[in-house]
């Protein structure tokens, strides 16, 4: 039996289209990311040495899988606020002005804040919370 090229495409063709559709029937849906703006930003102090006071200016965005979740965000956000606060008042000034120290306030800060709603809420609504204004003085 002789194959021509159009056969062997068609062929070829037949046998993928089945296993695309198949892999497709089980997978859940794509997530939607939405973000949630924390308003008004926050001001905050955070501990130094010495009498001059440290001061932290945050505007937080909160990363949702879902759009739907947005309201339970929003209806938190008092709590997601205090959290940051919390955290934030805790922190060195060396660790505050460096970069890497500044990523271990913001993993702090998701993980508060996602044990939190957990308790509050039995689900992990927030997949990421960013700093996206990060002013200090």
């Amino acid at each position: 039996m002789k194959l021509t090229l159009p056969g062997l495409l068609f062929l070829l063709a037949s046998f993928l289209v089945p296993m695309s559709a198949q892999a497709n029937d089980g997978a859940p849906a794509n997530p939607q990311y939405t973000y949630y703006t924390l308003a008004p930003d926050i001001t905050t102090n955070y501990v130094t040495q010495g009498k001059k006071i440290g001061y932290l200016r945050l505007q937080v965005d909160l990363m949702v899988a879902d759009p739907s979740l947005i309201p339970e965000v929003e209806h938190h956000a008092p709590l997601i606020r205090d959290a940051i606060i919390s955290i934030i008042g805790q922190q060195p000034e060396a660790r505050v002005k460096s970069l890497a120290g500044r990523e271990e306030i913001r993993q702090a800060c998701l993980n508060k804040v996602n044990e939190l709603l957990l308790i509050e809420t039995n689900k992990r609504l927030l997949t990421e919370l960013l700093f996206t204004k990060y002013l200090y003085q």
